[in-house]
């Protein structure tokens, strides 16, 4: 399978104790539904020559990573050669969005253009922060190549077309 079949979950940065934990950063719009116990990732690796499946056993925060513990590993020796390894699931396992109440992946926003309701062109989204008020669209600019930052509100962000790559939002002064 090419890489363009799985979306990115999660990365693995370190083991966590003795007992096969492992310390994940989120790449995921939804990490409580992704590393929910029971839940079934892939793990690619550069000394893998297949996905190893990994079945959730336990999932907690730790600062700003989640600690995972997966049933096929019971100690550090287990989890410690797969560092640096890239926890994905197939595109077909997508969780459901509601694009009509403002739900989308953050992958469907990403290459979008990005134009005000005046029709002048702002850029390309190039990054997504998430934060817990709402979320901030990295806009860069076709001008210039300055990073613009658009939140994800209702009063600026005006129309989302994710089938043909284009938002619209209403500009307001502070913006940029």
């Amino acid at each position: 399978m090419s890489s363009a079949e799985y979306l990115h979950v999660g990365r693995l940065v370190g083991t966590h104790g003795i007992r096969g934990e492992v310390r994940v950063l989120s790449d995921t719009d939804f990490p409580e539904v992704r590393f929910a116990p029971g839940n079934q990732l892939l793990l690619l690796h550069r000394d893998l020559s297949d996905p190893l499946p990994l079945t959730v056993e336990k999932c907690r925060t730790h600062k700003s990573a989640y600690l995972l513990k997966f049933h096929e590993w019971d100690n550090i020796n287990e989890a410690e050669p797969y560092k640096g390894g890239k926890l994905v699931v197939l595109k077909s396992d997508l969780a459901p969005v509601d694009e009509d109440k403002g739900e989308f992946y953050f992958h469907q926003i990403i290459g979008c253009r990005v134009m005000t309701t005046d029709g002048d062109m702002l850029g390309t989204v190039k990054e997504i922060l998430p934060y817990p008020a709402n979320d901030v669209w990295v806009v860069r600019s076709e001008e210039n190549g300055k990073e613009i930052l658009i939140p994800y509100i209702e009063d600026i962000v005006k129309e989302v077309d994710t089938e043909n790559g284009r938002i619209m939002i209403e500009w307001m002064e502070g913006l940029g």
